[in-house]
């Protein structure tokens, strides 16, 4: 619905929430989603609910299992080095319960998006050698962070 039709009969509104989540368009800026608040508390449950369930799950997986349930989701995990891929299952299943518990799957999302940039690296040989290769010039001293 537009947000005219909010503004001219909130009631009806509030009716068409009762029964699902409302989109309203704006001209000037992102749609909204209009959502009961009960309903978003069960679904913010249900969600801890299940990254805990895949935390326990993960956590009882042989390390190279993990590894592979995760990869048919995310199949450039095999671009990390194989020592690396533990780690993005361990930093994955933190961020899930983290974000669970908070409501807030920003974080989730950075997590898969940090850990996605890094195979990419993998994938340039010539950019992996110019960030892993031991630092030969001295730079002079790092200011201090009030000093910058």
């Amino acid at each position: 619905m537009q947000w005219s039709e909010l503004q001219r009969d909130p009631k009806s509104v509030a009716a068409l929430a009762d029964a699902g989540d409302v989109r309203v368009r704006r001209r000037d800026g992102a749609a909204l989603l209009l959502t009961r608040e009960d309903r978003v508390l069960a679904a913010g449950e249900g969600a801890v609910a299940a990254a805990r369930t895949l935390r326990n799950a993960l956590a009882h997986l042989p390390s190279e299992v993990a590894v592979e349930a995760l990869a048919e989701e995310f199949p450039w995990i095999e671009l990390l080095p194989p020592a690396d891929r533990p780690q993005f299952v361990s930093d994955f299943v933190n961020a899930a319960r983290i974000s669970a518990d908070l409501g807030q799957w920003s974080v989730l999302a950075q997590t898969i998006r940090e850990w996605k940039a890094t195979a990419a690296v993998y994938t340039d040989p010539a950019l992996v050698h110019e960030l892993t290769a031991p630092l030969s010039d001295d730079h002079g001293p790092v200011p201090g962070p009030r000093e910058a």
